[in-house]
């Protein structure tokens, strides 16, 4: 088993910057890819970003070049850096870690840019 903790989300003016954290714990997986989707309401899940266990990174084509993915493999902790925010991406975030037979998922955190 995989546990997940995210932290990080709240309140945030456009243009302003937050950094989500995710915690694991648990079972530890030698090939895997740890991420971030978020959920707007009457909106689905969309990938926000992922990496890869050999530190292959993907992002979407909306987050590009404004948010940045990483990880701390000796602390078990994976992040996630958003700058330059937008009303539209105001969502919850949840965090994810996908191994060859499962996916775990966090319980997510509320970011939301607005003025």
């Amino acid at each position: 088993q995989v546990q997940l903790v995210e932290s990080g989300g709240g309140l945030v003016q456009p243009g302003g910057s937050l950094r989500l954290s995710c915690a694991r714990s648990g079972s530890t997986f030698s090939i895997y890819t740890m991420g971030w989707f978020r959920q707007a309401p009457g909106k689905q899940r969309e990938l926000v970003a992922a990496i890869t266990s050999d530190g292959r990174t993907n992002y979407a084509d909306s987050v590009k070049g404004r948010f940045t993915i990483s990880r701390d493999n000796a602390e078990n902790m994976m992040y996630l850096q958003m700058n330059s925010l937008k009303p539209e991406d105001t969502a919850t975030y949840l965090c994810y870690y996908r191994t060859a037979s499962n996916d775990y998922w966090g319980q997510g955190t509320q970011v939301t840019v607005s003025s």
